[in-house]
């Protein structure tokens, strides 16, 4: 796992050099540079494969310049299939990068299994690839030069002006993260996950090489064929993954997620030290109890890392600069403190269970969409839409179903957070309802336009491009690497994607259970106790500790100043939160007034 860096373009090499030196943490082991006129091209390294003689970046054939980040699982396979077209001096994964492009072009993104980011320059032409699934990130900046990097720090340097993007405010407010390719920094994007960009001649463009819902719907319809095949390829997902020269450790909560990962780690010989968080003053948040009965159930080791107020609170502003911009999950957090100690002992490879709840439909709310979808076929709904647009409230449930009645788009990602009216009540400027849709338009007509027509597919497609890419990974990505530590999640391999896409939905939803098609594929692998426990998910006393540390006062301070929020209404927040509701909104309210007050004030 390392970073990428690079500028096409008239640059100042003092400027160049310090933005680099902003992702060390990416990549401690070794720097590398191919430095010219109008040329600036870089990569750190974080030596996982061969650490005992790791191979530097940026790799230079004739007149093709290439540095990665990520792993690339199949390049071995890879490099048996080129050998005869390319010699190889080395075998390591960027090499094999090279001798793929200059076989199949830009198309050889498509024989790649893992996930990165890339920028591969060919003579004038340089092309950024971001993985399929969104795992790893890369920014970019156009103004008098081309810029793109790892991470958003390294592109500040070079912005004539911080400015805060409109569009990154109002869909960070819907979706708890800015949408591709929005960041928070005018001028500065990203690409989204299966995009690629094409830089030349002073222009650039953004073009799509993988969609997921170009899988076939409907391919397998029996069940136990599904069973099958999904356990099949899980198990080869996840022993892929297992490859690695450095220590590898494992997250374990109480869930069926990373229990399943240790299972099949445990089938492949690989008995990894795992990890579980704790809370000092709230264990009623944590699932201790349910990791460590996991772990005995398992044979795994398991090493419990406890936090408190004094831990979070002296750790949360790191972690909001470690993130560059607002991202609403305070769960970003105590797991910044859980890679730290995991680095501290000596680990460099974690395997994570992200992307399984959207894959296998292991959100409660997926299946309360499902019923409230039904609504639409109400002949007579007229005088429920007049009903639900004269009593307004505040809450979620009112939301959906006005939306079954106005005939709009229900389900708008697992992650949203502020509705368009609770936006427009709540700030200074006018929010039209659906607006926000204009945000997710693109993936919406992309789904109207697929074979796909089951809804559950679309619940899953627009959260692996945003619930999960944009949010849920680029935490994970942040934390891990501020700690040198890479992060892999087995779920999320695009060949075990497509498969699930090809699925019958049905198979997935029709028991009413959420993962049920997963539960099925692991009971041979895993106890009953694990399998038939109750979801808690990754909770924690975030309002608490903001409360009582008095750092959510920062909100009232940096609205006086930014007049952003109409301040009645900010405080109506603040007091439900005070009560237990609405963290979700005050925790994101809170990110971006420390942001603001950082870049703005």
């Amino acid at each position: 796992m390392c970073a990428i860096f690079g500028i096409l373009g008239e640059y100042d090499e003092h400027t160049a050099k310090n933005a680099l030196a902003t992702l060390t943490h990416r990549g401690p082991d070794f720097c590398g540079v191919v430095q010219r006129q109008n040329l600036f091209f870089a990569h750190q390294l974080l030596s996982i494969m061969d650490t005992t003689s790791p191979t530097n970046q940026p790799l230079i054939h004739k007149k093709i310049l290439l540095s990665f980040n990520g792993e690339i699982y199949n390049f071995k396979e890879l490099q048996a299939e080129l050998k005869e077209s390319f010699v190889f001096t080395s075998g390591n994964e960027g090499e094999v990068l090279i001798a793929a492009y200059l076989k199949w072009g830009v198309e050889f993104v498509a024989h790649l299994r893992g996930m990165f980011a890339i920028a591969l320059l060919d003579d004038e032409t340089l092309y950024l690839f971001r993985d399929r699934l969104g795992k790893k990130p890369l920014f970019y900046l156009h103004q008098n030069a081309f810029i793109f990097a790892s991470e958003i720090k390294a592109l500040l340097p070079f912005l004539h002006k911080t400015e805060m993007d409109g569009d990154a405010l109002l869909s960070y407010l819907s979706f708890l993260a800015p949408t591709p390719p929005f960041t928070f920094f005018k001028g500065i994007k990203k690409l989204g996950a299966g995009e690629y960009l094409v830089y030349k001649n002073g222009a650039y463009e953004v073009k799509r090489y993988f969609d997921l819902l170009d899988a076939k719907p409907n391919l397998i319809t029996d069940k136990e064929e599904a069973v099958f095949l999904v356990r099949e390829l899980l198990e080869e997902s996840i022993n892929m993954r297992l490859n690695a020269d450095a220590p590898m450790a494992s997250l374990l909560s109480g869930g069926i997620d990373s229990a399943a990962i240790n299972a099949y780690a445990l089938k492949s010989g690989a008995n990894l030290q795992t990890y579980t968080l704790g809370y000092k003053e709230f264990a009623k948040y944590d699932e201790r109890q349910n990791a460590k009965e996991s772990a005995r159930l398992l044979g795994v080791k398991n090493q419990e890392v406890v936090i408190g107020q004094e831990e979070f609170s002296e750790a949360s502003e790191r972690v909001l600069e470690t993130l560059d911009e607002p991202l609403n999950d305070p769960a970003a957090v105590p797991l910044y403190l859980l890679f730290e100690q995991i680095k501290k002992d000596g680990y460099r490879v974690v395997l994570s269970g992200e992307g399984s709840d959207e894959l296998f439909l292991g959100y409660r709310q997926y299946f309360e969409f499902l019923d409230v979808q039904n609504l639409t076929r109400l002949k007579n709904k007229n005088w429920l839409s007049n009903y639900f647009h004269s009593n307004f409230s505040m809450n979620r449930e009112w939301e959906r179903y006005k939306r079954v009645f106005d005939d709009t788009l229900l389900f708008r990602t697992t992650g949203e957070s502020f509705s368009d009216l609770q936006k427009n009540i709540a700030m200074r400027q006018n929010v039209r309802d659906n607006e926000s849709l204009k945000y997710i338009k693109s993936y919406r007509e992309r789904f109207d336009a697929s074979a796909h027509t089951d809804e559950s597919i679309w619940y899953s497609y627009i959260d692996l491009h945003l619930f999960q890419a944009e949010h849920y990974l680029a935490k994970l990505d942040r934390v891990s690497m501020a700690h040198s530590v890479e992060s892999r999640t087995p779920f999320l391999d695009h060949k075990l994607a497509s498969l699930i896409f090809s699925i019958d939905p049905k198979i997935r939803y029709q028991d009413g259970v959420t993962k049920a098609l997963l539960k099925e594929v692991l009971k041979p692998h895993i106890d009953t106790k694990i399998l038939t426990r109750k979801k808690k998910g990754f909770s924690n006393p975030f309002m608490e500790y903001l409360i009582e540390s008095k750092k959510i006062d920062i909100i009232r301070e940096v609205n006086e100043q930014s007049g952003i929020f109409k301040r009645d209404k900010l405080e109506e927040y603040i007091q439900k939160a005070h009560a237990g509701g609405f963290k979700q909104h005050v925790w994101g309210l809170y990110v971006l007034s420390v942001w603001i007050k950082r870049y703005l004030l």
